[in-house]
């Protein structure tokens, strides 16, 4: 093979491998797995979990579910490398960016309301007419439980003197449904079994939530949402008036370096699952872009904005994260590098024409070193070294294509041969 052509391709298979690892390095593959952290007071959501994982298995990505003590651990868990987790379901106002700077929003799923069922024969419409019962408030560490005492203090009911107690929500269902507590303040989708059971339950009522609209414009935490007449059991027509609750909103947060090929198949899966209408929510309502409490990342505001990248929208998901990987960094790199192996072949020629031209400086200094009236010895002097620059250039491996500046040199080589004899 010729030295030129061996070079260039010795060259570009180089260039190839450096620009391989650089790809691995700066813009890796994105993992074929992920998994997402769910609080153990939202296992009511499971069939829409088994939907995102259906979602994300038909785009070869499988999704595991990993249930915790709730939102606080799911937000330490996004900041612990060594968890495996990288996105979890976290209710509006339970952090936020300045508590934890490495997480970031991918927005708000769905309305979870604050359903205050309780017995007795009046009927309360403000968290103040709860001093003196025993009123369960969700579990240790659960969202329940701090929503509730922010609640509380909105509406003048001190925590630490109210009757607090921790249940999980089908403890709590069971505990009032029995006569063991007053008051059950459950945070749970209006599709909960249990919503329905403790609403159909003869002896206890769901509050109606007054100052919902004032509750939620004191703290943006909050959403107030009306459940139409009716839209519990339409049969015993429950409720029988138009009730007003007090709703946090799920949001899904993310760990800042999740490959942004994730992110858009987690707005993907999202935007199937909670984007039809439900009791409290219009038909394309959520996912959506509102999070009062985490910034949202920036590969959600380009979901939010255009639905994804064009690649995302009209190619299967691994061509387009391939193509994304290639465009955004191959073909740069590809730019920077076509002129450098352009001039490999010019440094090449330059560097065999170099060394011809060491030989033709050699000689031009023995020759500019003969005397004119040199004696017999000297002669033979100048013979030897002008035999030496010629070992020199035979030795000399070149490419075919330098052979007529070889010519020339020994050509050249042979004149001043030629002018040292004929002294």
């Amino acid at each position: 093979m010729d030295k030129k052509l061996g070079f260039s391709v010795f060259a570009g298979a180089l260039a190839l491998i450096i620009l391989f690892f650089v790809v691995q390095r700066l813009n890796p593959a994105p993992p074929d797995h992920l998994t997402l952290a769910v609080g153990d007071d939202q296992m009511e959501m499971e069939s829409s979990l088994k939907l995102y994982q259906r979602i994300l298995k038909s785009d070869g990505v499988k999704l595991d579910i990993k249930y915790t003590n709730g939102p606080f651990e799911n937000m330490d868990m996004l900041e612990d490398d060594n968890s495996g987790v990288s996105a979890a379901f976290v209710q509006d106002g339970l952090g936020s960016f300045e508590e934890h700077p490495n997480i970031e929003s991918l927005g708000s799923l769905f309305y979870e309301p604050l359903w205050i069922f309780y017995r007795g024969k009046n009927n309360y419409e403000y968290l103040s007419q709860l001093v003196g019962d025993k009123i369960s408030v969700g579990k240790a560490g659960h969202g329940t439980l701090v929503l509730t005492e922010r609640l509380m203090k909105i509406s003048g009911l001190d925590p630490e003197v109210a009757d607090l107690i921790n249940m999980s929500s089908t403890e709590a269902a069971e505990a009032l449904k029995k006569g063991k507590i007053d008051v059950a303040i459950l945070m749970l989708p209006a599709s909960s079994p249990i919503v329905k059971d403790l609403a159909t339950t003869k002896g206890i009522k769901l509050m109606n939530v007054v100052q919902a609209e004032a509750i939620s414009r004191k703290d943006p935490a909050f959403r107030h949402l009306v459940l139409p007449r009716g839209a519990l059991d339409l049969e015993s027509d429950f409720p029988a008036q138009d009730i007003h609750l007090v709703s946090s909103t799920t949001t899904l947060l993310i760990r800042d370096r999740l490959h942004p090929a994730l992110s858009y198949l987690l707005l993907k899966a999202a935007t199937e699952v909670h984007n039809p209408a439900g009791i409290f929510e219009k038909k394309g309502e959520f996912p959506n872009s509102k999070d009062d409490s985490f910034v949202l990342s920036k590969d959600a505001v380009q979901f939010y904005k255009s639905g994804g990248t064009f690649l995302q929208r009209y190619l299967p998901y691994w061509l387009a994260a391939w193509l994304d990987r290639f465009i955004f960094l191959v073909i740069p790199v590809v730019a920077f590098l076509l002129p450098a192996l352009k001039t490999l072949p010019q440094l090449y020629f330059w560097r065999q024409k170099t060394k011809i031209y060491q030989r033709y400086g050699e000689l031009k200094f023995l020759e500019m070193q003969i005397k004119p009236e040199a004696s017999v010895t000297e002669k033979e002097n100048y013979l030897k070294q002008i035999q030496l620059i010629e070992d020199r250039v035979d030795k000399m491996k070149m490419p075919k294509n330098f052979s007529d500046y070889i010519y020339s040199l020994k050509g050249h080589i042979q004149l001043v041969r030629d002018r040292v004899e004929k002294m």
